[in-house]
C-alpha cells in the first residue's frame, strides 16, 4: 500500500474535524438517540475514555482510507473528489451495513437514520477537508 500520497495534516484535520461532528451531532440528538438505542445517559456514561478513543481511532483509519482511495478513484484530490468518494463510500458500505444490522436486531429505524447520517457526515466532513488540503504525492500509476 502506498502511503506517499496522503497528506497526514489533513488526515488529522478531518479526523479531528469528524469527531466534532459526533459531539455536536449527539448532543442535538441525545434524546433521540438514547431512545432508538434503549438506554437511559446513566447507562451509557461510562466513566473512561474507551469509547472516545475508539472512536478518534476509527476515524483516523477512515480518513487514511479517504486519503488513500480518493486520488485512486477519481485520479485527483479536490473538494468534488473528496465529497463524491465520502458519499460512495456511505452509500455502497455504511449505510447498507447500518440498514442490514439494524434490521436483524431489529432496531427502530430513528436509529439507523441517526446513525447513518452522522456516518453521512463523517464522510462528507473527512472528503472536504482532504479535499482541501490535497495530497500530500501524486500517486503511483
Amino acid at each position: 500500500m502506498d502511503f506517499s500520497a496522503v497528506n497526514w495534516i489533513a488526515v488529522a484535520v478531518a479526523t479531528i474535524a469528524s469527531f466534532a461532528l459526533g459531539a455536536v451531532w449527539y448532543m442535538a440528538l441525545s434524546k433521540q438517540w438514547l431512545a432508538a438505542i434503549g438506554k437511559t445517559r446513566d447507562q451509557i456514561n461510562s466513566k473512561d475514555g474507551t469509547p472516545y478513543i475508539w472512536s478518534v481511532l476509527v476515524q483516523l483509519v477512515m480518513a487514511v482510507s479517504l486519503a488513500i482511495m480518493i486520488p485512486r478513484m477519481f485520479g485527483t484530490v479536490s473538494v468534488n473528489s473528496g465529497l463524491m468518494a465520502g458519499f460512495m463510500l456511505w452509500f455502497g458500505f455504511i449505510i447498507t451495513t447500518l440498514i442490514q444490522n439494524h434490521r436483524y436486531e431489529g432496531a427502530p429505524w430513528a436509529r439507523t437514520f441517526i446513525d447513518g447520517g452522522y456516518m453521512l457526515g463523517v464522510l462528507l466532513v473527512q472528503g472536504i477537508v482532504i479535499g482541501l488540503f490535497g495530497s500530500g504525492a501524486t500517486p503511483a500509476a
